[in-house]
C-alpha cells in the first residue's frame, strides 16, 4: 500500500473550435497511437488536445494525427478528436495507446483548431464536416 502524497493535475478542455453542438451527441470511440503524435504540438501539457484532425492507421486500426504526407493511412482525414485525452500513465510515463472520442459529423470553426488542416484533409471529410 502506497500512502505517500500524490498530486493529480486536471486541465480544462477547450472546445471553442466547435461551431455548434451539431454532431456532438454521437461521438465514436477512437484508440489513439500516442507514438504518432508530437509532444510539443499535440500534447505539450500531457493531454492530446481536442480538435486534432485524425486519420486511421491502416496496419493497426488505431488513430493518429492527420498528415497528408503520411503513407500509413493517416493521409486521409476521418474526423476530429472530441475530448482532450491524458496520454500519461498514473506513474507519469507516456502511454503508448489511449482511448478518446471522435466526431465524424460536425461544424468546425477552422481558425480555432489547435492545428491547421489542409485542403486535402477538408476534401476527405466531404459534406460531413462544415468549416466556418
Amino acid at each position: 500500500m502506497d500512502l505517500s502524497l500524490q498530486t493529480e493535475t486536471f486541465a480544462q478542455d477547450r472546445r471553442d473550435w466547435l461551431g455548434s453542438a451539431h454532431g456532438t451527441d454521437a461521438p465514436v470511440g477512437a484508440t489513439l497511437d500516442v507514438s504518432k503524435f508530437t509532444s510539443g504540438t499535440h500534447y505539450p501539457d500531457g493531454f492530446i488536445k481536442s480538435g486534432i484532425p485524425l486519420g486511421k492507421i491502416t496496419a493497426s486500426g488505431k488513430y493518429g494525427p492527420y498528415d497528408n504526407a503520411a503513407s500509413d493511412g493517416r493521409e486521409v482525414c476521418v474526423g476530429f478528436l472530441f475530448t482532450g485525452v491524458d496520454c500519461r500513465s498514473k506513474r507519469g510515463t507516456l502511454s503508448t495507446t489511449v482511448v478518446g472520442s471522435m466526431l465524424l459529423h460536425c461544424v468546425i470553426k477552422e481558425a480555432k483548431l489547435p492545428v491547421t488542416i489542409d485542403a486535402a484533409g477538408k476534401a476527405d471529410l466531404g459534406a460531413r464536416v462544415i468549416f466556418v
